[in-house]
């Protein structure tokens, strides 16, 4: 009877092999759960990052494409000579369109979108003055306005651009960083055109485009070309 009992006890317990190999199963399980969660975080991090760099090349499209579909073409003066408003480049852009109060002072602003920076660290920055004669000749702490034509327009990157003066007047901001292509062409019949077609600028003309092209990419995103058709005199 007691030869019964002391096998019926040993058989309810586990050897030293079946606790070592026990527990070298629930090791194993626990690594491969660790390493599935770290496989996971890097994942949603890598996902992340690219959600975040795809939003702020979305919100630069975006914003251009409104700002530019606003433009209003406005002949002025400088220096005695009658010019016209919009002037641009392969990397540069400059024109009139209407901004909002969050920028300062509600109006109409001389708008110049620019590529700043040297290398692989370009970025696109907006810089803008209030379309007022004041503004445009400029202050103590901001720069005047002078028209982006060939030999003209001063450069600006000696200005930060997170810059607001002038209560609102002036100001530059980045709009997009690590900005790896900017290619702006220009439809319509430049002056001594027979036939409208695209040009790689648009400086000094007396007659403004019909279609503006851009092609904004970074270094890790690219996106489909805008085309902006260019409203008429307003």
């Amino acid at each position: 009877m007691r030869a019964v009992a002391s096998a019926r006890l040993r058989s309810r317990g586990f050897t030293l092999v079946e606790l070592l190999i026990a527990l070298a199963i629930i090791g194993l399980i626990t690594l491969l759960l660790f390493s599935g969660l770290r496989l996971g975080s890097r994942a949603w991090e890598a996902v992340d990052a690219v959600a975040l760099r795809t939003g702020d090349l979305r919100l630069a499209h975006g914003f251009l494409a409104r700002t530019l579909g606003q433009m209003r073409i406005i002949s002025t003066t400088f220096d005695s000579e009658p010019i016209l408003l919009f002037n641009g480049d392969a990397e540069r852009i400059e024109f009139v369109a209407p901004l909002s109060d969050h920028v300062g002072i509600p109006g109409l602003y001389v708008l110049r979108l620019s590529l700043e920076g040297e290398g692989s660290k370009r970025n696109l920055v907006l810089s803008r003055w209030l379309y007022h004669p004041k503004v445009l000749e400029g202050g103590d702490d901001y720069p005047p306005w002078e028209p982006l034509q060939s030999g003209r327009g001063m450069s600006l990157d000696g200005f930060p651009t997170d810059m607001d003066a002038g209560g609102g007047a002036f100001g530059r901001t980045q709009l997009l960083e690590d900005v790896d292509v900017l290619r702006i062409a220009y439809y319509g019949l430049a002056d001594g055109d027979s036939e409208p077609h695209w040009h790689e600028d648009w400086l000094k003309q007396t007659q403004w485009p019909t279609l503006v092209r851009i092609r904004l990419w970074t270094h890790s995103q690219t996106w489909p070309d805008l085309y902006v058709t260019v409203p008429g005199r307003q």
